[in-house]
């Protein structure tokens, strides 16, 4: 579903940057969607590169993703900041600091290592169009601060099997979008 919904980005938006590939599977699915022209996976750790690239193998979409080991800032700083006005930058952040696990809403200006603002400046300086995975208990209310002036966030909380996973902020600097039920992410979208 992720995939489906990031997917929705406006057609102009042709190359699709995962910040945070991890083991693949997001990276995979929008390679499987056909939807990207273009798909670069950035993963810090090299032995979960590693594995990234084997699943891409296994899935037969090796050959449609170009893969990047470092620190996600800054290799999207140096290396796609010229293609940001054909890019969709998403993003599934480590999750973690104080209160994730026991808080009844998260405070994104704790969440750890990446705070929502050390996530958004920089992307939001590359692409009008990220989407973030994010908790399903995150501050709503911090999420707002970042919707466009005068444009609504509009949220939707993914599902599995029944249970909310995340909450899912959509926003445009021309449009609004509604975003459906499915899996855990946040989706911001300027």
């Amino acid at each position: 579903k992720i995939a489906e919904h990031v997917a929705t980005a406006p057609a102009v938006k042709t190359v699709l940057i995962d910040a945070f590939a991890g083991a693949g599977g997001n990276t995979i699915a929008f390679a499987l969607s056909g939807r990207w022209e273009r798909i670069f996976a950035i993963e810090k750790d090299p032995e979960v590169l590693q594995c990234a690239k084997h699943n891409a193998e296994v899935y037969g979409v090796a050959n449609k993703i170009w893969w990047a080991q470092g620190d996600c800032f800054d290799i999207i700083k140096k290396r796609f900041a010229s293609m940001g006005k054909d890019a969709v930058i998403f993003a599934s952040p480590p999750w973690g600091g104080p209160g994730y696990t026991s808080d009844e809403v998260f405070n994104l200006s704790t969440m750890q290592p990446y705070s929502l603002r050390e996530l958004y400046m920089p992307f939001s300086k590359i692409t009008t169009e990220f989407a973030l995975y994010l908790p399903r208990t995150s501050n709503l209310n911090q999420l707002a601060k970042y919707a466009p002036q005068d444009k609504e966030l509009q949220v939707t909380h993914y599902c599995t099997k029944g249970a909310s996973k995340v909450g899912v902020p959509a926003t445009s600097t021309d449009r609004t979008y509604q975003v459906d039920v499915a899996a855990g992410y946040v989706r911001i979208l300027r």
